[in-house]
């Protein structure tokens, strides 16, 4: 196969492969390979190249916006995991994996079709991979993409520990928000600590919130937890902190469309809060999410479960 190589080369620690050592390891399973770096500008016009393939070698920031870019051009994603949730590696089982196991299991792979989340709104028009919410977990992005201490810790376990911990903490102070939402046309407003419209399992550091979800049903699993919700919230997180995957007993709803009345409250694309300091004052109040049916196509070794 033509392999085109997207490659973060700061993702997760300092253990992972190099550069050299990715494209050798692709050649020797037996494909051409095209190497480019996520930190440049070209990156994205590297995807207008002739390919079969694209490998992401990364975590859930470079895998999704690589993806986001072959929406509908049915080109398979093969992500590598080098960051630090690998979310989406996850959801496929590729994390069980190491890095050659995956590439060597490209040649007899299937190909996986997901849908897309799309949001409609006042920052225009974005998808999602993993999820788009309204809460806590948008609330905490700011605070942990400016702390030093997360920034510090190279362990990747670690730094979803200590992720889980901010949310855990800020949790107990997370003011609700009222909002006036329907899901297919009915009524769900109400007053939410988190609300959470979910196109995978996790979002975030490993937040297991849609646990066997769908990801090619066309409908956004949504996650609703009032104040009544709060403590039970607060011992999942624990868990997860712990490093044990339990399954959230938390109220749970499947939609195709689900409108929003926004407010100014903050919101989250994957792992990016809007708005942010340079984003422009909007000029509509109301959101829109559905999805894309079967708009990506990734690429899942036979070896993953």
């Amino acid at each position: 196969m033509r392999v085109t190589l997207i490659h973060n080369e700061g993702a997760g620690e300092g253990s992972q492969p190099d550069g050299k050592a990715l494209v050798a390891l692709i050649k020797k399973a037996g494909h051409e390979v095209r190497y480019q770096r996520a930190d440049e500008d070209t990156w994205a016009a590297a995807l207008d190249e002739t390919t079969d393939l694209v490998a992401v070698a990364g975590g859930d920031g470079t895998v999704g916006r690589v993806a986001k870019k072959l929406i509908g051009r049915k080109i398979p994603v093969a992500p590598l995991p080098m960051g630090t949730a690998n979310n989406i590696s996850k959801t496929f089982g590729l994390t069980e994996l190491t890095i050659e196991e995956i590439v060597h299991g490209w040649e007899h792979a299937r190909i996986v079709a997901f849908d897309a989340g799309v949001a409609k709104g006042p920052w225009g028009t974005r998808y999602f991979v993993e999820g788009m919410g309204v809460g806590l977990f948008a609330r905490t992005i700011a605070v942990a993409d400016e702390s030093k201490t997360l920034a510090a810790l190279k362990d990747t376990a670690a730094k979803v520990a200590y992720a889980l911990k901010m949310l855990r903490d800020r949790l107990a102070r997370c003011e609700p928000h009222e909002l006036k939402l329907t899901l297919d046309g009915k009524d769900a407003s109400g007053e939410y600590v988190l609300f959470e419209a979910m196109n995978m399992e996790f979002v975030g550091p490993n937040l297991y919130l849609a646990p066997d979800i769908r990801p090619a049903d066309g409908l956004l699993d949504v996650v609703l937890v009032t104040t009544a919700e709060r403590d039970q919230l607060k011992e999942t997180l624990a868990t997860w902190q712990d490093g044990e995957l339990a399954h959230p007993d938390l109220p749970r709803r499947r939609a195709n469309v689900i409108e929003i009345e926004w407010t100014g409250f903050q919101v989250h694309f994957d792992d990016e809060a809007w708005p942010g300091d340079k984003d422009d004052p909007p000029a509509l109040t109301h959101i829109r999410l559905t999805v894309e049916h079967e708009a990506l196509h990734f690429l899942v070794p036979p070896a993953a479960t």
